[in-house]
């Protein structure tokens, strides 16, 4: 069995290795990465060699790390990364380069819409009649969309909302609310199967389908990095945040939001940025949370998309594709059905 792990920021992590009578055989490691002293690596090969196959990450990571020598070494990876790589060869995990992609950027469409979007897609994907996809999402109303498990009264003011012009919807993954100030924000889909992110547990996900957005980043001189859980940010300030939904159809949701140019004034109006979020972040002004783009290259919104998806397409080969009439249909009967209704959002009230 063979297994890959590209480390978020990172070197890669290769592994080959048996299963004979349940357990690992002949196990491996390679890669691009850099380990002193040399013979680590046989202590590391030694160390997992005889595992159970059915050992969890933890177990893999914690052999790995006692096997290593006092003061040793490891840079652009970790005894966490190896664990990785060892389960995605167990479960015969797929790498970015086995599918074939899709990138859909597509006419705006309501708020409701662009979250139906997201469920048709990632079901569609899930049961193979979709390629994966990338969908860049466009806006020409703005909205708050809150994560599934969030009471709306505690994270939105509804009467700013209102007066300002901000609808209210509610998605179908956790995490935190965003304000999606039309024009003001960079918002992106990945849907893809489950096979790509065997073996990970979510926070390696959330690093590993983000990392071509960090590389695209960079390439603009962002010092972009991730932050775990689900934060993009740079040494000036978060850029945006991430989140995900495994569906039963085995498609995986991964969307994200990113500042452009955010109102920070505004942001406080309409969201109810708690004092405990604050003191988590570890600053004093919810304006302050929010560092944009646009003040960290001087280039326009289109200019900043156009180079992410230059960065996609030369690292996974994809194709321009397009969301389809029968697509479009589906989304409208979950806008009619769940994500305009009042039941939908009033959910967690």
């Amino acid at each position: 069995m063979h297994g890959e792990y590209k480390v978020p920021g990172g070197k890669l992590v290769v592994v080959d290795l048996d299963v004979v009578d349940g357990l690992i055989s002949g196990f491996r490691l390679a890669g691009d990465f850099f380990l002193e002293p040399d013979d680590a690596v046989e202590a590391i090969n030694a160390a997992v060699d005889g595992l159970p196959a059915g050992s969890d990450a933890a177990t893999f990571a914690r052999a790995v790390s006692d096997a290593l020598p006092r003061g040793a070494v490891l840079l652009g990876f970790s005894p966490e990364a190896v664990a990785v790589a060892v389960r995605r060869s167990l479960a015969q995990a797929a790498g970015w380069r086995d599918y074939e992609w899709e990138l859909v950027h597509a006419k705006a469409v309501p708020p409701a819409m662009h979250l139906a979007l997201d469920e048709v897609l990632a079901t569609e994907v899930g049961e193979g009649r979709r390629k994966p996809t990338l969908r860049i999402w466009e806006w020409d109303e703005s909205a708050v969309v809150i994560g599934s498990f969030q009471s709306v009264k505690n994270e939105v003011d509804l009467e700013n909302a209102v007066k300002y012009g901000f609808d209210v919807v509610r998605r179908i993954s956790g995490g935190g609310a965003m304000m999606m100030e039309k024009g003001s924000i960079i918002t992106y889909s990945l849907y893809v199967p489950a096979a790509l992110v065997q073996g990970m547990s979510f926070e390696d996900s959330y690093a590993f389908l983000d990392d071509w957005a960090i590389r695209a980043l960079r390439s603009l001189g962002i010092e972009a990095s991730y932050q775990p859980l689900n934060d993009i940010t740079s040494p000036t300030g978060k850029i945006g945040g991430a989140a995900q939904k495994r569906l039963g159809s085995g498609g995986v949701l991964h969307h994200v939001t990113m500042s452009y140019d955010m109102d920070g004034e505004l942001m406080t109006r309409v969201l109810r940025v708690g004092r405990e979020k604050l003191s988590d972040k570890g600053i004093a002004s919810a304006a302050k949370r929010v560092d944009p783009l646009r003040s960290q290259t001087g280039l326009s919104r289109d200019e900043i998309i156009d180079r992410m998806k230059q960065t996609f397409v030369s690292l996974y080969g994809a194709t321009p594709g397009d969301i389809t009439d029968a697509e479009y249909a589906a989304a409208q009967r979950l806008v009619d059905t769940k994500f305009s209704t009042e039941e939908w959002l009033q959910r967690v009230p």
